[in-house]
């Protein structure tokens, strides 16, 4: 077994036990380690939650905390990308297949749609994780960067954990 299937496995069990810590935790991981993918873990931390007989009002606490772990995380990586800057940060990105033209494009994406960009950009899988750089380096606005991405990860977390609470309320229901 691959080492990101244990860990997934593992932590499958963590949320059994943990559902609300552990939606804060994957939510902060997975900015930062980005192989930790939110889309499996939310729906089911949603399905533990409607299966543990947890009320729809206790599922809210998790889309917060879920929204809190993403901030902070992707906080972290703009902060990174505004301290180190462009030429040092390219050093680190090729090592995950992002070139300078690459880097370029997103650029002048980010810079035409700017606050949209990253409100949407939470809520789209491998962009979630990698808005935050060309946030940092074209220097936006701190409380703007945390409002937004706040905004568009509840989205997020409302979304995948509804998603996965439903599926649970269904399959109990015998649908």
């Amino acid at each position: 077994m691959e080492p990101v299937d244990s860990f997934l496995i593992w932590f499958a069990e963590f949320l059994g036990d943990h559902l609300y810590e552990g939606i804060f935790l994957a939510a902060l991981v997975e900015t930062i380690v980005p192989p930790i993918p939110t889309l499996a873990i939310f729906p089911t931390a949603g399905f533990l939650a409607s299966q543990q007989g947890i009320p729809l009002i206790g599922v809210i606490p998790m889309i917060i905390l879920g929204a809190i772990g993403a901030t902070i995380g992707t906080s972290a990586i703009y902060l990174v990308a505004l301290k180190l800057g462009r030429k040092v940060l390219l050093r680190y990105l090729k090592y995950v297949k992002v070139s300078e033209k690459k880097l370029e494009r997103v650029e002048i994406w980010f810079a035409k749609y700017g606050d949209k960009a990253v409100f949407v950009g939470r809520m789209i899988p491998v962009m979630r994780e990698m808005i935050s750089i060309p946030a940092g380096l074209l220097k936006m606005r701190i409380p703007k960067f945390v409002l937004y991405t706040f905004a568009g990860s509840c989205v997020w977390s409302t979304g995948t954990i509804l998603a996965g609470y439903y599926f649970g309320e269904a399959i109990g229901l015998g649908i």
